[in-house]
């Protein structure tokens, strides 16, 4: 008899505290983990346009980036000869209680949007930007992955000082 497994349903606590774990690992510069939280077909996506932009393909954005784009960066960061880490940067987020916007069990998906401040600091200089995340869970495997990080930053289309880390 071939049988199908009913849908998990999602659990609003997990999914938050899934939220609160991404931002946990970027402050504590464990890019490779947090990196790990993607799905293969992940995207970090930082509008230009911030809320206003529909999409990544109409206009240009801050940053749409897949794995391989991401993991790139990552590695730039721990490169010892990376000029822009000397010294090396620190962040901090603060995030307010994420909303879950949309759940579709059947499909296996969650949307999630999370008011935040990021505080950048390297050396004497400090950067705080504010917006809000939107995130796009889906659920794998291997658990809970990223399937896209959206920022839409608060005053994105103005001219921003170089963001070293990961909003």
């Amino acid at each position: 008899m071939n049988t199908v497994a009913a849908p998990q349903t999602f659990d609003e606590t997990s999914l938050r505290g899934f939220v609160a774990q991404e931002a946990a690992l970027l402050d504590e510069r464990r890019f490779d983990e947090w990196l790990d939280l993607f799905a293969d077909d992940g995207r970090y996506w930082v509008p230009l346009l911030g809320r206003m932009q529909q999409d990544p393909h109409s206009h240009n954005s801050l940053a749409y980036e897949d794995k391989l784009l991401l993991q790139l960066r990552i590695e730039r960061l721990k490169d010892p000869r990376a000029h822009s880490q000397h010294p090396p940067s620190h962040c901090q987020h603060v995030l307010q209680a994420a909303t879950i916007e949309r759940i579709d069990v059947d499909a296996g998906t969650a949307m999630l949007r999370t008011p935040f401040l990021y505080l950048e600091a390297r050396g004497e200089q400090q950067l705080m930007l504010a917006g809000s995340y939107q995130h796009m869970l889906v659920r794998t495997a291997n658990g809970l992955r990223i399937r896209q990080k959206r920022v839409d930053l608060l005053g994105a289309e103005r001219a921003l000082p170089a963001v070293q880390l990961f909003i």
